[in-house]
């Protein structure tokens, strides 16, 4: 029996899908649009005790639910940061900082996805991993509205000069793309 992370509506299984980001002990890695942790707790697992996770969202009470549950799981390291993803530099991140950014359900909610792709750039180590995980255009559950297909996922990385690498599995109603800078 699977057990899919609470409040990902039953659609995804982070504990199971960071199994495919290479993740290690001592590893810096922002979640962009963080919502609730449901990536940021399994990865911040998995990177201890020396690694950290910037959980990065634009909403207050999503990153003080982080705050409050990591207190309880005693993962403290984890770091929340509110922040605008879609403005120049909007994470507020040292250049060239992270050697993962995580980019999950994000892409449909902006407006601005070419500044996400870039301050994910901006922000990775040269080698540095960028995994976009998002809604299957074509899926009947999830969000109604604007998707952004997988095509245009990766054509907007490549044009920001990252390197496809592979797809990984994410379930039946999610894409997910790895790419290296």
């Amino acid at each position: 029996m699977v057990v899919f992370s609470k409040g990902t509506g039953g659609f995804l299984n982070p504990e199971e899908i960071v199994n495919e980001f290479g993740l290690k002990n001592g590893m810096s890695v922002a979640d962009f649009g963080c919502g609730h942790g449901y990536f940021a707790f399994p990865i911040a697992k998995r990177i201890q005790p020396d690694g950290q996770v910037i959980a990065l969202d634009i909403l207050e009470s999503a990153l003080d639910s982080i705050e409050s549950r990591k207190k309880l799981e005693g993962l403290f390291n984890i770091v929340t940061k509110r922040c605008d993803l879609e403005r120049d530099n909007g994470s507020g991140l040292k250049d060239e900082s992270q050697d993962l950014v995580l980019v999950a359900n994000l892409l449909f909610q902006v407006d601005n996805e070419e500044n996400i792709i870039k301050e994910a750039k901006r922000i990775l180590k040269p080698g540095g991993t960028l995994i976009i995980i998002d809604w299957l255009e074509n899926s009947n559950v999830g969000p109604v509205g604007r998707r952004v297909p997988k095509e245009v996922a990766r054509n907007l990385a490549e044009k920001f000069g990252f390197s496809f690498e592979k797809e990984i599995k994410t379930g039946d109603y999610h894409y997910g793309l790895i790419f290296k800078k």
